[in-house]
């Protein structure tokens, strides 16, 4: 295509003689002045602004999206400048990992990225959330106030129509590129098609694996592959587990970048720690930031100047050198944020629960947690084992439940009672002998769900609901947890790994036999992240526990103390121990961890884990304050003036309270 000239030819037609049109045979008619200005906007090229540079003169916040609507500032959040700029065509990295706390504005930054290909650099688009379902969530409530806000978008991006196919949910078009929004859990859309750009959000809540066929991350980056040194790759996330955390792994992998800030008292340059937010015990509004260099107390009204004056330093050197990597805790939140005031309350209140503190690493430092997953020793559980009467719920027990494995001779049973806190007694330890093949076993284990086993305070508990494994004769195990019904029983199928966005899901429907007749769909079957309640058990079983003096003073266990009666066998408690978390290496040099056994049988272990399984089923990790009160009302277990810490029967010592006839319990079948 050439530009139109002047020259004369034979299509040229008569000019008029006024010479209102001149010589020009192409303005010898009507809107030939808007095809010159058409071609001239075509023929300038676009500004050549850095991703950063675009948001700050393009990019609008909705309402809907964000708590400060408006015009777009990257002076509030400094530090995502360069992030974002390294997404720009000009700049030669191609790869940006991010490892980071949540409240720190790195996913409007990533929507920034989004906007500026749309509008200045387009190509096709990969972006991936850790679900399909989350993928749809992030289109309607981030990326639709993305492109209604920016009139540069909106008149790019075709406009959503019923029978339009270029803008859809998970798909947007525009001239020149496709923005692909999927799921890692969705393989299809990861292969969907070419990418030069990929956002990878919140990378450590991918699943392991896409439908079976490998690592999202390595799929989704295989489609950037073809655009060679043009591709461009932002990967971002809170962390999780230290030895599985992908985003740990990517940053420890490249220069890993710190946001360094200038003291205000003596310039000293540091990145913020933790470790240097000092308050005084009680009183979290006196958070203030002590300097490295001067040791001087730094007030939070001074962040804003801080974060102005910082920059980023590389503190390693990168195995690639075309990846580039970022670490920032929410310290760095802006003034309006989260404070270091409401940082520091976050941290006191999650003192006491190991849970609490790992989201408060994961979250708010962008921080791996490391699983303390040493086997405790048999013996020393075994000294700590405690006497009250055999087959007595002790008081602070609540309700129960029973995690059932099946061996090829015989099923074993362990029924637990659970209080506030998740703290657990073990209530009985049941032998049935005989395999999933002999018919008498499974009327035991029947029966077992019918027996009641007395409570200290009087009343008669049964088992709320059982989990039974499914690894071995699945077909016998769905067939009879269908005929007991699912309201007690509830057929569990282990996985491994600890990257898994609850560690219970499901129930997904499976095929079940009833009578030799085939039903599609005729049992309910639960997922259960087996790693994740081995470590929080081994956690349990570390736990300080009060001394008999403490206790007359009124101190109370620890919550999810686990207790042990003093009539369990050595054989049991080694089962109870017999697997540690270790850290492997995979083909490709990653690590990961992984639980080995360090003896043959562990049925005691897994019985636990069902059994906690139950609880979570259940919905004790989720029960109100008031559910739990309501419990204690009925049993009689509350906390007394007398008895505060609601310590006494522990042992077996207190008298029994009336039997009373309307428990919730007994309306929900536990009683």
């Amino acid at each position: 295509m050439y530009a139109p000239t002047s020259t004369n030819s034979p299509r040229s037609g008569p000019t008029s003689d006024d010479g209102e049109h001149g010589d020009d045979g192409l303005t010898g008619f009507d809107g030939a002045a808007e095809i010159l200005r058409a071609w001239g906007n075509g023929l300038r090229p676009d500004p050549d602004l850095t991703v950063s540079e675009w948001a700050d003169r393009h990019r609008m916040l909705s309402g809907r999206a964000s708590a400060e609507p408006g015009r777009y500032r990257t002076v509030r959040t400094p530090y995502m400048r360069e992030i974002m700029d390294r997404l720009s065509p000009g700049d030669p990295m191609q790869r940006v990992v991010f490892q980071k706390a949540a409240q720190v504005g790195a996913t409007e930054a990533g929507n920034n990225w989004i906007g500026f290909v749309i509008h200045q650099a387009p190509g096709p688009m990969l972006a991936v959330q850790p679900t399909v379902e989350l993928a749809k969530r992030n289109s309607r409530q981030r990326i639709d106030p993305l492109i209604d806000e920016s009139p540069e978008l909106r008149e790019r991006v075709k406009p959503a129509r019923s029978r339009d196919a270029g803008n859809t949910m998970l798909s947007k078009e525009f001239a020149g590129g496709i923005l692909i929004m999927t799921g890692a859990n969705s393989a299809v859309g990861l292969r969907s098609t070419p990418a030069r750009y990929i956002f990878l959000d919140e990378v450590d809540a991918y699943p392991a694996s896409a439908d079976e066929e490998g690592d999202p991350v390595t799929l989704a980056e295989a489609r950037s592959l073809t655009f060679a040194h043009r591709r461009k790759v932002l990967l971002v996330s809170t962390p999780t587990i230290r030895g599985l955390s992908r985003i740990e792994r990517e940053f420890e992998a490249s220069d890993q970048r710190r946001f360094f800030v200038p003291c205000p008292h003596c310039g000293a340059m540091q990145w913020l720690k933790f470790d240097r937010l000092r308050w005084q015990k009680g009183r979290p509004e006196t958070a203030e930031y002590h300097c490295e260099g001067c040791d001087t107390p730094i007030a939070e009204h001074h962040k804003t100047a801080m974060l102005e004056g910082g920059e980023w330093r590389a503190t390693a050197t990168a195995a690639d050198p075309t990846t580039v990597g970022y670490h920032l805790s929410a310290l760095y939140s802006p003034i309006g944020w989260l404070s270091w005031e409401r940082i520091v309350r976050a941290w006191d209140a999650a003192q006491g629960s190991d849970e609490a503190i790992k989201a408060f690493r994961n979250t708010i430092l962008g921080e791996t947690w490391v699983e303390t997953g040493e086997a405790p020793d048999w013996q020393r559980i075994y000294d700590r084992r405690e006497a009250w009467r055999p087959g007595i719920v002790p008081a602070g027990g609540l309700f129960l439940t029973a995690g059932a494995d099946v061996q090829k001779d015989r099923i074993e049973v362990d029924v637990w009672a659970w209080g506030r806190g998740l703290e657990s007694w073990l209530v009985d330890h049941v032998v049935i002998e005989g395999g999933p093949d002999r018919h008498d076993a499974w009327s035991e284990l029947t029966e077992l769900l019918d027996r009641s086993w007395p409570h200290e305070r009087g009343a008669h508990l049964r088992i709320a609901r059982l989990a039974i494994d499914t690894g071995y004769e699945a077909p016998a195990v769905y067939s009879w947890s269908r005929a007991q019904g699912a309201a007690q029983v509830s057929p569990v199928k282990g996985v491994e790994g600890f990257n898994r966005s609850s560690p219970v899901s499901g129930p997904t429907f499976v095929d079940a036999t009833e009578g030799g007749k085939r039903l599609r769909r005729g049992a309910r079957l639960w997922t259960v992240a087996v790693s994740t309640f081995k470590a929080e058990t081994y956690r349990f079983l570390r736990l300080a526990r009060p001394t008999e003096e403490e206790m007359a003073e009124g101190a109370a266990f620890p919550p999810g103390s686990v207790h042990l009666p003093h009539w369990v066998e050595n054989e049991w408690l080694k089962q109870f121990v017999a697997e540690q978390l270790v850290t492997v290496r995979t083909k490709r040099g990653f690590a990961r961890l992984e639980w080995q056994k360090l003896r043959e049988r562990n049925e005691a272990l897994d019985c636990r884990v069902y059994a906690r399984a139950a609880a979570w089923i259940a919905g004790a990790d989720r029960w109100p304050d008031e559910k739990w009160r309501d419990l204690e009302d009925q049993l009689g277990a509350a906390p007394t003036d007398s008895d505060p810490a609601g310590q006494i029967n522990r042992l077996g010592h207190a008298p029994q309270s009336k039997r009373r006839s309307d428990w919730l319990g007994r309306r929900e079948g536990w009683f």
